[in-house]
């Protein structure tokens, strides 16, 4: 859904992208191509639009005019719980109330979490006047912001909802208790007056919500579930109302037949029940996040000059030591100082085994300091700290609506006024049939009782809810429900091979020189390598050091991605890297080349030393190992199994790939692969039957985790791994992948019982309801268990476990 902009309006527009003056002019004049702009004005100062309109315009188109000119418009999200909503049908009103908004870009509202996500253009429009709107649309909002809740917590409208359910049973009791024996022969129904009593404050008290939406509904132009159940109440309640003042009038007239002031209190009582069990389910799904904000403490001890004090957790500021005695949680993200300790980090990674951790270890706020004291130097507070990101990652996902739910969406917008027409022709069906007009009343009254768009509403967004939580929970953060979805269809996983499937900490295993090179072989390589972090770099210097070989000064360092590097040593210029980079420099290997592929079918990865300049000479190779994570066979194994096939992507040479692929049981492997060549290698996988997952470490992957269909970073909590990849796993265990796949199955699996039951649920009650196959009263319990239903099931997952 887009906005559009009304005519005669100035609008300024903030721009991305612009350098100079020459992309000023391109935009303006690409702006000025569009019929209904009168006159535009860019400043690239304030890198900003200013345009007048002489006629309306779809912000979209304008948004497309932008982008063609090679720009993009500056962008905020705004976050809002939206109070009212009670089925499918609110969900598209409010979509459609906030997108006919000018500089809204585009709306995600989501009726189990009650809110909405807007995107709209940079300073272009607030979110009081998105609130005002659904004021006016006759929903109460206001933006959303993050509170700390208890787990097990109720929320407000949980315990006004429960006095609410209450009074309206005890003022129906009586009522239901006469409905009971009568069926068994007992005629003890309260008189037609108390009847009245009873019921009306249960119509127009306690039911007087339904009443309200209803209204705003209607005057919107649309229906929702609280039309519904307003207009089959108010006709039983408005029957039996009729039929007392006709015998009230007329004592000695034939009585009118039976009053139904029991159907309407009753059906408003199990509406209520329905929405009070829904909440508390709805409340279940949100343990996630609550689970998580409750790992972040209120208040923390900092050391300062005079001594240790306790400060708020929002007055810390990087660079702050922060105490953390045994058995205290974290409350920032820091690096160890002083001390050393066992630490319980599975609240957040999922690991179960406490780590240990020492000076120089991060340390991610939230996790347990198990049994000494630690000093913490702080390097992120708020809203940058990994906890904090993680929070919001899950929110947004547990927000986003799935692909398939814009379809149910359409559906629900035309579902009650279809509704409202299936009860009319019931209602006129029934009364040419058979003359009632009572019993074509009731008929048309049940049909509008039983239908329910709520369960369609809450059948997706209950699943994507659970499920992404229940993730959450072991270690899997899963970005979006658009990831979600693509994940259970994943047929191909490709993994990185350095920090993925391996420790990612190599060991300088071989040195072997050229003539008399022994001891300029290792002190040269780790010269150059000494202003380096890549894994191989830190091997050399570590052997270096174990060997105690000093290390020289190299100076002009210059590094080929993918290839090695190059540096002056001695005022000889060497350069350090793979056999392609060899290649490159027409560097002559023949003397080692032997030995190099011997060590490469062993698994080694070999790079090679040399001289450059007007004698290219080879000093030697190393050869380097690093060991395979203990679950990645298992995890391959687990894939396998599951349908899926594995492929693993590297810039290791042939011999080491095939080894470890071998070793692996993987039989698909790319070798020699820099890192802007992996994308190319899974496009190359990808055809229009595949889904393709690529799995990697979230930084020199990152072209490749975007080009895939499903990106999964082994990080934790890097700002690249969340941005880059849908998925991320907060420990570098691939076992996640096959789990992250698993709960993506289970979670759509849910979703497409969910659905099917929301729709045969109304395939078949309505047509019974028509039928005269059923009572309002029993249609208004089958109204509340269906929502029910759906989301109880989706709760289910909450139960899912990761396979050993």
């Amino acid at each position: 859904m887009t906005s559009k902009v009304a005519s005669l309006t100035d609008i300024s527009i903030a721009i991305t992208g612009m350098s100079c003056a020459s992309c000023a002019g391109r935009l303006e004049k690409q702006l000025a191509k569009l019929a209904e702009i009168d006159t535009v004005s860019v400043n690239i100062a304030t890198e900003s639009a200013h345009i007048r309109l002489n006629s309306a315009i779809s912000f979209h188109t304008l948004s497309r005019a932008i982008e063609q000119a090679g720009y993009g418009i500056a962008t905020d999200d705004i976050h809002l719980d939206v109070k009212g909503m009670s089925c499918a049908s609110c969900v598209g009103r409010v979509e459609k109330v906030l997108s006919n908004l000018n500089c809204v870009l585009d709306v995600s509202v989501n009726l189990a979490t009650e809110s909405a996500h807007v995107r709209v253009a940079k300073d272009c429009i607030s979110s009081d006047t998105l609130i005002s709107a659904l004021h006016e649309g006759g929903y109460a909002a206001n933006v959303h912001h993050e509170t700390i809740e208890p787990n097990n917590a109720a929320s407000p409208k949980i315990d006004r909802e429960t006095s609410h359910l209450i009074i309206a049973a005890l003022l129906s009791a009586p009522m239901v208790f006469a409905m009971i024996l009568d069926a068994i022969g007992f005629e003890l129904m309260p008189p037609a007056w108390l009847q009245f009593l009873l019921a009306t404050p249960i119509q127009f008290w306690l039911g007087a919500r339904f009443y309200r939406a209803a209204w705003f509904a209607v005057k919107a132009g649309t229906g929702n579930m609280d039309l519904l159940v307003a207009l089959g109440t108010s006709a039983s309640y408005g029957l039996s109302v009729f039929q007392l003042i006709s015998e009230y009038l007329s004592p000695s007239a034939h009585q009118m037949g039976h009053y139904y002031f029991e159907a309407s209190a009753v059906v408003i009582t199990l509406v209520l029940l329905g929405k009070w069990l829904e909440n508390r389910a709805k409340h279940q799904t949100t343990a996630a996040i609550r689970a998580l904000q409750a790992l972040r403490p209120d208040t923390a001890t900092v050391r300062k000059q005079q001594g240790d004090i306790k400060v708020a957790i929002d007055q810390i500021i990087n660079g702050d030591i922060v105490v953390v005695k045994a058995g205290e949680q974290v409350p920032v993200d820091g690096v160890i100082v002083e001390g050393s300790a066992s630490v319980d980090e599975s609240m957040i990674s999922g690991e179960s085994l406490p780590v240990q951790k020492t000076i120089g270890d991060k340390l991610v706020g939230g996790v347990i300091n198990n049994d000494a004291l630690l000093l913490i130097k702080t390097t992120a507070v708020g809203a940058e700290t990994t906890l904090a990101r993680i929070i919001r990652l899950v929110e947004n996902a547990q927000a986003a609506k799935a692909p398939v739910q814009r379809l149910v969406d359409k559906v629900s917008m035309v579902f009650v006024p279809v509704v409202i027409a299936i009860a009319i022709s019931t209602l006129v069906t029934w009364y040419l049939y058979n003359g009632h007009l009572q019993e074509a009343i009731i008929n048309a009254v049940t049909v509008l009782v039983i239908a329910c768009p709520c369960a369609l509403g809450l059948a997706t967004p209950a699943a994507i809810m659970t499920g992404t939580g229940a993730a959450a929970g072991r270690g899997i953060l899963i970005k979006d429900a658009q990831a979600l979805e693509r994940a259970h269809n994943t047929n191909i996983v490709a993994f990185d091979k350095t920090g993925t499937l391996t420790v990612g900490k190599p060991r300088l295993l071989d040195t072997i020189a050229t003539g008399d090179n022994a001891k300029k072989l290792l002190s040269v390589a780790a010269a150059l390598q000494s202003a380096s972090d890549h894994p191989l770099a830190k091997a050399v210097l570590q052997e270096a050091d174990s060997q105690a070989i000093p290390i020289l000064a190299a100076n002009e360092a210059k590094t080929f991605a993918g290839r090695g590097v190059q540096a002056s040593v001695d005022g000889k210029t060497y350069i350090l890297g793979n056999t392609r980079l060899m290649r490159e420099a027409a560097i002559p290997l023949d003397q080692l080349e032997d030995k190099a592929k011997a060590l490469e079918n062993q698994g080694r990865t070999v790079s090679w030393l040399a001289e450059t300049g007007d004698t290219a000479t080879l000093i030697g190779l190393l050869g380097f190992g690093d060991e395979l994570k203990p679950s990645a066979k298992s995890a391959i194994k687990r894939l396998q199994n599951a349908g899926i096939k594995t492929v693993m992507i590297t810039g290791d040479n042939e011999g080491s790939a095939r080894a470890n692929a071998a070793e692996l049981g993987i039989e698909t492997y790319f070798a020699n692969i820099l890192p802007d060549g992996k994308a190319d290698a899974i496009q190359d996988l990808r055809n229009e039957n595949t889904i393709v997952a690529m799995v990697g470490d979230g930084i020199n992957d990152a072209p490749a985790l975007a080009a895939a269909d499903v990106g999964v970073a082994m990080a934790t909590g890097t700002d690249v791994a969340m941005h880059t990849a849908g998925i991320t796993l907060m420990r570098g265990d691939p076992a996640l992948v096959a789990d992250a796949i698993d709960i993506s199955r289970r979670s759509y699996q849910k979703i497409r019982q969910n659905l099917f039951w929301a729709f045969i649920y109304n395939l078949l009650g309505i047509p019974l309801a028509a039928s005269g196959l059923l009572s309002p009263a029993i249609a208004g319990a089958a109204m509340a268990f269906s929502s029910l239903s759906v989301v109880c099931n989706a709760l289910l997952l909450r139960r899912w476990e990761p396979k050993p």
